[in-house]
Parts: structure tokens; C-alpha cells; sequence
């Protein structure tokens, strides 16, 4: 019997002789009641005013107290006091963040600056109030739920009547007790928009938006809900090639903190900077010095993937809904929002159908009770009931409510409700000097007027959709400007930390006792590396393996060649000769290393015991060789010395066995003739978006590119570059007007308005410069100079259009015909004393030549050509085809 009471006491159950409960009962529920106060009262909003309790407090309080002027933020703080029980702090710190956000609350004074983290002024020194908006959008008595304070003394609303997404305005953010929430800010001219496409029935999408700019990937999204992330990037611009600037902020990234995540990746030596400076006042600059010899494209990849420069956010919109927290999308808060702005609106449409009525009620029976006089009806009254019958009983002779039944209704006044005793004592209060100034036709003025306010009003609750999307166009057309989306919506690839860490250690390599590290300083430099590549080490028995970098890593005995390795390197070539042990014969291999386990060792021969290479050499962009093999002067070989070309076989993988390259000993092999490569040229692209160079087919095809192949980019700015192509290179896409493959034989047509002379100039040039990577200019210096039209066509025509005589006139210009080529400094010839409306490139088509030389392949098959180079689909056949004869 103790045992079953000890159980029932252990498991939070009361007795009923003593009411004893116990620890584990009373955790179980004041925890409970805990959690449940700290995610209904303190960090979680409500889904109707999008406002926590404390920002809907201070909100209240300053309406309260709003009288057109700036209170003290000290005042409001207390004030606010009366209704939030958690302190002093709490308010101030919650009121610092609403006035930052710039919707609600009007501030003046130092308020911080959420762009370099500044905190606010003392509460003392710093002053606000609401703003139009607010007031506009906020706040109804009459529409507005009541409840008591937490001390019982004052009423406040349990919501406000918010007819805006305040929630996805101004984002929002907290934790709770196991429940957090995170809902980003989005554009306000946006979410207007969005709401009059919900009341129209369309579906909607939106995305986040932030005052500090950049640019953001919402791909993952998922509309704010938990699982879902966005990517935000600062918006970097390359100064000149020793300087970077940090124009725009990553959300909730200060300047301050930026600057500490660049700094860190410095001494990391993910990167290399001289210094940073925050030059930010009005607007956002960070400056970062580079230092010398490092590419500013790579250092902004390296910004972006190793500093705050660019960051990933969570979302995880979690609102209150009937005290019970839910988990919704984005579009699903804002429809939430949009219908109760609509019912809101409705109650207040209703609010004021009542006042109407009520307003036409009482004219109308002050009209009769003047116009007929009844007030001499009670002269002779000598009781207060009898003046009120008597003033009943004469309103009667001329109305007709709905509580008088089998009442002949001819020419009476039918009024919407009974006649109450408050109706005729409010007309006993009206003064002798009225009624000897009533006038009747301005009190059916007065009549008519309130039916015409009336009929409007239930005209707007018989299209109350209608009503509420012109209410949301009013806000927009009002509250709009300046609104415009600060944070460009793109997509923005990855970026491979192994790409552009900056290489911050040297590789060296002990060969014949097999380690390689960082640490080894006394044995062979090898190159510089950073410290998360991989190395690859090739020994003499024909093994390999890649292992992590490290002080020291011992890979074995006898090493032949060791690099950097790179992951999926599908460029980098190995040429190999080796003896099999087994057979004897020299076998020859060509193979890449795309992709391995680290630590473990790869046999490249035959994995006979004893094979061991002869020849090895490492190859970065595929390039053949041909070598001479000395055989032994005893064996039986009639042709003891002959050459191998490796362009005789393939590349294949790392696992074959390879081509029997002779049968005989081999003495000595001698490398005779570097060839070219056997890869070919490399494609590329450039990606519209983040202007970066890849080979992925992303965007815009800018053709092969081999070895010592060039891009030439022209500007809008007038100044053209050139640069090498590499998947690392990065163009700002606003900036680019063209950019194509250098021809260095192509003429550059250009069309340009002088600014000094005022004339449009037209001028064709050479490319004369060989510096890479260097901005030059190729119009005027002059401020007004601005480029209408550049190309490298050879037979480059534009039709423009210009204004002359205040007529418009519309031309077309054979350029090479206009102008001979001349220096590129050179101003070139004048096409017009005017300015150009707009151009039109209308150059004839190119016919691209095919290069019989080249193989044609399709599907991975040869194209078969006849004698004439004629080809026919049927001709590319593949075992198992089926050939067709015409007879």
C-alpha cells in the first residue's frame, strides 16, 4: 500500500487526504505554463497586427499619448510601463528597433545606424512619434478588441486594428521557449501589390526585401517556411586592380562585423589585404587595399565565400494564431492579412452605416418637431411625463416606425426604427435660438446629404472587394515612393572554397624518403598550395594517392612527381612508361585523375610486384609528347633506338593496362618534342547574371578558346579589355555593352556622341594594345562623351534615328564606307551636329565557315562525308547499324 502511494505521488498525482503534490507534477506544469507565457506574451507575433506584446504596447501608448508633436523616447518609455510589466529595458530596446525600421515610428535624433551597428542616443536624448501611416493604418477604437492590463488598472487592445501586412513589412524575429521565429522583410510596394492580386483571386508570390540592399537567391525559399534558405550577397565593385568596395550589406550584417569576418579570413590567409577602411557615412563603402599581384575577381569569390560578404539565411515563419502558434508560408500570412484588412474594413463601413442612420434618424425628427411645431404641445404640460407624451404623441401624427402596426403609412415619414424616450429627450435640449433660425431648406440639404453619404456607404459594403483594393491603391499611390526594391533578386552560383582560397603556404617534398608537408622547409620547394588542398603523389613502383595537406605526410618511398591536386581536373594529362614485371614489356599510358579516395594507394601497371616506371611526366592542359626509347645494347632488337609519339594513343583510364610499346629491355628514354594538346580548345560561357565565365553552358556562348585565345570586352563607359579566358573571370553585367572573342585582325566600328563638340563622331580602330586586364578608353575624356553603338562586324550598318528641325529623321549607315581606320585614340569623323535617339544594329549575318580540317563529330560518332564533303545522317553509323543501298 506505501509502494501505490509513493507511485501515485511520484507521478504528479494529488492525494486527496493532504493535497500533496509533487516536484515532477508541479515541473511538469509550471514549465508548461512557462513556455507557454514566453511564446504567447514576449517572442512570437500574432499573425493579425504582425506586432509581439511589447510592440503593440509602445504602438498603443504613443497613440495615447499623440498630439501631433515629438515626445521623449524617456517618456513613452514610461508610459509604455503601465502596460508592459518586463522593465524599462525591454520597452527601450524594443522602440530603438521599431523606429529603426522607418514605417511606424517618426524619430528625431540619434537613433543608431542598423548599417555600422551604432546603438541609439540615451532615451532622454532622442524624440519620436507616429507616423501618418500609422496613424492611418493602426488605429480604431471602435474596430478594437479590449482586454485589462496586467495590473488591472487600464484596458488595452488585445490586437490592433492593423489593415496592412505589417508582419512581412517589417520581418521579425525571437525565441521562445523550444520555438523560435524568423520572418525576413519584404518590399512594401510589393506586398500592396500582392494583396490587390489576392483580392482579384490570382495566386501570388513574394520574396524577401532589405533596406541595406545586395542581392539574394530565393530558389530555396520555400516561401519562409522551416527548412527553407536564401543566399544574400554584399554588393562588391572592383575600385581599380588594387581596390575593392563593399557598396551594400548582407540583411542584419553591419559594417562593423563585416569588416571583422574580412579581417579574420586575412589572418587565416584565405585571402590577401593590405587594409580595410569604413568610409561609410550617407552610404555604404567599405574599402579593401589589395595586396599586390592578387586578381581582384578571385579576392571578391574569396569575399563571398570565406567572409560575411555573403551569407545564408533560415527562415522559419512561425505566427500566433487563437494562442496557438502555426508554422505557414509567406503568401499564406499575407492572404491572412489581406482578408482581415477586408473584414476590418467592412466593420468600419458597417461602424459608419450605423452613424449615418442614427445622424438621419435624429434630423429628421428635429425637422418634423421645428416644421410642425409640436414644441407648443407642451406649454401647457405640467409634468416632465407629460411633456413626453405629448411630444411622442405628436411625432406620431407624422411618422411611421416599425413598431406602430395597422398605421396608415400616406404621408408619413417612415423612419428605420422606433422613436425611444433618449430620441425625445435630446429633443427637449434643443435651444429657443435654433428653432427660431431653423431654416427647412438647409435641413433637407442637410437630409439629402446624409442619404447620398449613406447610399455610398452601402454601395462600398455591396463591393467590398472592390473597396478594399482601392484602399490598398490609395496606400500605394500615398505611402509609395521611395519604396522601390532595394535587394536585386538573382541567382548566384556557388563558389568553390578550393577555387579561391588564396594560396597562404609553400609545398615542399623529401623525395626519396617520401614525405611531403608544408613543415619540410630544408627539402625541395615544390610550389605554393593553401591549406586545404590536396596532393597527389606519384612513385616510382607505379602507385599514387592523394592525401590532405598537412606538415608532414609520408606517402611512400621514391617519389617520382608530386602537385597540387584538384578535384574533377579533367584537363591535366599524366603521360606514362612503365615495365611490367611479369611480361617484361614496356607498356606506355595516357590517363587524368578525376576523382579518388584520399589515403589510399592506386597501382597505375599491370599490379605485377616489381613493375616500376620508366617515364612520367605531368601534362596540364593535355599536351602530347614524343620521346626517344634506347633499348639495351645486348637485346636481340634489330632498331635498338626509335621514337614514340604519345599523340598515338588515348586518354583512358587510370586502371588500363596501356599499349605494348616493345618487348626489350629499355635503357634510357629521352623526351624529344612537347606537342600541342590533345584535348582541344575549351568552350565557354558567360553567365548573364553574375557575369561569370564558365563552362557549363550558362548563358551567353563566347566560342573555343586555346591557348593564347583572348575575350575582348567593350563597356558602356566607352573602354574596352582584354582577358585571358578563365572560369574565374568576372564581368558586371550592367557595365558590358559587348563582349565577344578577340580577333586581333577585326576592325572596331564605333558610334559615339562628343560631348565638348556636341556632335555625333563615328570612328573605326585597330586594337593596338596587348596589356590584360586593363581598361581602355576609347572615346573623348569628355563627361557628356557617351557610346551609341560599338562592333567588330566587317560590315557593321546601323539604322539610328535623330531629331533635327523638331522632326524626327531615321537613317541607316554602312560604317567601313563612312570611315577609314585610324588610330584608336583618334576622334574619328563627324556623322551630324546632333544628338542620337535611338540605334538600331542592322549588319547583314555572318555565314560561319566550317574548317574541313577539324573532324565533325555528332552523338560521339564521327560524321561520315562523301567525296564532294557531303554528309547524310545515315552515313553515322556505329556497330549494329543498319545500312540501306539505293539500287
Amino acid at each position: 500500500m506505501a509502494e501505490d502511494k509513493n507511485n501515485e505521488l511520484s507521478n504528479g498525482e494529488a492525494n486527496s487526504d493532504d493535497n500533496i503534490i509533487s516536484l515532477s507534477g508541479m515541473y511538469e506544469d509550471y514549465f508548461l505554463d512557462y513556455a507557454s507565457y514566453v511564446i504567447l506574451e514576449r517572442a512570437i507575433p500574432t499573425i493579425l497586427d504582425g506586432l509581439k506584446p511589447v510592440q503593440r504596447r509602445i504602438l498603443y501608448s504613443m497613440k495615447e499619448k499623440d498630439d501631433g508633436r515629438y515626445h521623449k523616447v524617456a517618456n513613452l518609455i514610461g508610459h509604455t510601463m503601465q502596460y508592459h510589466p518586463h522593465g524599462d529595458a525591454a520597452i527601450g530596446d524594443a522602440l530603438v528597433k521599431l523606429g529603426q525600421k522607418d514605417l511606424m515610428i517618426d524619430c528625431q535624433g540619434n537613433w543608431g545606424d542598423t548599417r555600422t551597428g551604432d546603438s541609439a542616443a540615451a532615451p532622454r536624448y532622442i524624440e519620436a512619434r507616429l507616423t501618418k501611416f500609422a496613424l492611418e493604418v493602426g488605429f480604431n477604437a471602435q474596430t478594437t478588441e479590449w482586454q485589462l492590463s496586467y495590473d488591472g488598472r487600464n484596458k488595452e487592445p488585445i490586437n490592433l486594428p492593423v489593415k496592412f501586412p505589417l508582419l512581412l513589412s517589417q520581418g521579425a524575429d525571437g525565441i521562445a521557449v523550444g520555438l523560435s521565429t524568423k520572418i525576413l522583410p519584404h518590399n512594401f510596394n510589393e506586398l500592396i501589390k500582392a494583396s490587390i492580386k489576392i483580392l482579384q483571386g490570382k495566386k501570388v508570390k513574394i520574396y524577401p526585401d532589405f533596406d541595406t540592399g545586395g542581392s539574394i537567391d530565393v530558389s530555396e525559399y520555400n516561401g519562409g517556411k522551416r527548412g527553407g534558405k536564401v543566399k544574400v550577397r554584399s554588393k562588391i565593385e572592383i575600385v581599380d586592380k588594387n581596390f575593392l568596395a563593399v557598396k551594400e550589406l548582407p540583411y542584419a550584417t553591419t559594417t562593423s562585423s563585416l569588416i571583422d569576418s574580412i579581417i579574420k579570413a586575412n589572418d587565416k590567409g584565405k585571402i590577401k589585404i593590405k587594409k580595410v577602411v569604413d568610409n561609410t557615412a550617407k552610404d555604404v563603402e567599405v574599402l579593401i587595399e589589395l595586396a599586390s599581384g592578387v586578381s581582384p575577381e578571385v579576392t571578391m569569390d574569396a569575399l563571398y565565400a570565406f567572409t560575411n560578404c555573403e551569407i545564408s539565411i533560415s527562415p522559419n515563419a512561425c505566427v500566433i494564431i487563437d494562442n496557438k502558434p502555426h508554422f505557414l508560408t509567406v503568401e499564406e500570412i499575407l492572404e491572412t492579412s489581406t482578408m482581415n484588412t477586408k473584414d476590418l474594413l467592412r466593420q468600419e463601413l458597417e461602424i459608419r452605416k450605423g452613424e449615418l442612420e442614427e445622424k438621419w434618424h435624429f434630423a429628421s425628427l428635429e425637422k418634423i418637431f421645428i416644421e410642425n411645431r409640436i414644441y407648443r404641445d407642451i406649454e401647457e404640460c405640467e409634468t416632465w411625463e407629460e411633456v413626453i407624451e405629448a411630444i411622442d404623441k405628436g411625432l406620431k401624427k407624422y411618422i411611421i416606425t416599425p413598431g406602430m402596426k395597422g398605421v396608415d403609412p400616406k404621408g408619413k415619414i417612415e423612419l428605420a426604427r422606433d422613436v425611444t424616450e433618449e430620441d425625445i429627450l435630446r429633443l427637449t435640449e434643443i435651444r429657443i435660438k435654433r428653432i427660431s433660425k431653423f431654416n427647412s431648406f438647409k435641413a433637407d440639404e442637410i437630409i439629402a446629404k446624409i442619404n447620398e453619404e449613406l447610399a455610398e456607404v452601402k454601395h462600398h459594403l455591396a463591393t467590398l472587394t472592390e473597396y478594399a483594393i482601392a484602399y490598398f491603391e490609395r496606400l500605394l499611390e500615398k505611402y509609395g515612393k521611395g519604396q522601390e526594391r532595394k535587394t536585386e533578386i538573382t541567382t548566384l552560383e556557388s563558389i568553390e572554397a578550393r577555387q579561391v582560397v588564396a594560396n597562404n603556404a609553400k609545398l615542399y617534398a623529401n623525395f626519396k624518403e617520401g614525405f611531403i608537408g608544408t613543415g619540410l622547409k630544408k627539402d625541395e620547394y615544390i610550389g605554393p598550395c593553401s591549406d586545404i588542398d590536396d596532393i597527389i603523389a606519384f612513385k616510382k613502383d607505379g602507385t599514387f594517392q592523394v592525401s590532405r595537406i598537412a606538415d608532414k605526410v609520408f606517402v611512400g618511398k621514391d617519389i617520382i612527381h608530386t602537385a597540387v591536386w584538384k578535384k574533377g581536373d579533367d584537363r591535366t594529362t599524366y603521360n606514362l612508361l612503365y615495365v611490367d614485371a611479369k611480361t617484361g614489356r614496356t607498356m606506355a599510358k595516357r590517363f587524368q585523375v578525376n576523382s579518388i579516395t584520399r589515403d589510399k594507394s592506386y597501382d597505375l601497371t599491370k599490379k605485377a610486384p616489381g613493375s616500376k616506371v620508366l617515364y612520367f611526366t605531368s601534362n596540364p592542359n593535355g599536351e602530347t609528347e614524343t620521346v626517344q626509347i634506347q633499348l639495351s645494347p645486348g637485346c636481340k632488337a634489330k632498331k635498338k633506338v626509335f621514337d614514340f609519339d604519345f599523340a598515338e594513343i588515348a586518354i583512358k583510364g587510370r586502371g588500363a593496362g596501356g599499349n605494348i610499346v616493345t618487348k626489350y629491355p629499355v635503357k634510357k628514354v629521352t623526351q624529344l618534342e612537347v606537342g600541342k594538346s590533345s584535348l582541344g580548345a575549351q568552350q565557354f560561357w558567360m553567365d548573364e547574371v553574375s557575369g561569370r565565365l564558365n563552362k557549363e553552358e550558362r548563358g551567353i556562348y563566347l566560342g573555343k578558346y586555346d591557348t593564347g585565345d583572348l575575350i575582348i570586352a567593350f563597356f558602356k563607359d566607352g573602354s574596352y579589355e582584354l582577358r585571358e579566358a578563365d572560369d574565374m573571370v568576372r564581368y558586371e553585367v550592367k557595365e558590358l555593352d559587348k563582349i565577344e572573342k578577340f580577333d586581333p585582325d577585326a576592325i572596331v566600328n564605333v558610334v559615339y556622341y562628343e560631348g565638348e563638340k556636341g556632335w555625333t563622331m563615328v570612328k573605326r580602330f585597330e586594337v593596338e594594345t596587348s596589356t590584360l586586364a586593363t581598361r581602355f578608353n576609347f572615346l573623348t575624356e569628355h563627361r557628356s562623351s557617351k557610346l551609341y553603338f560599338v562592333s567588330t562586324h566587317p560590315s557593321a550598318t546601323v539604322q539610328y534615328t535623330y531629331k533635327e528641325d523638331k522632326e524626327k529623321h531615321t537613317e541607316e549607315l554602312l560604317i567601313p564606307e563612312f570611315i577609314d581606320v585610324k588610330g584608336w585614340k583618334a576622334i574619328g569623323n563627324k556623322l551630324g551636329e546632333f544628338k542620337i535617339l535611338s540605334v538600331k544594329d542592322v549588319s547583314p549575318e555572318i555565314e560561319e565557315e566550317v574548317d574541313d580540317s577539324e573532324e565533325q563529330y555528332e552523338n560521339d560518332k564521327p560524321i561520315q562525308k562523301d567525296l564532294f564533303g557531303n554528309t547524310d545522317k545515315k552515313e553515322n553509323l556505329g556497330a549494329g547499324d543498319t545500312i540501306e543501298f539505293d539500287v
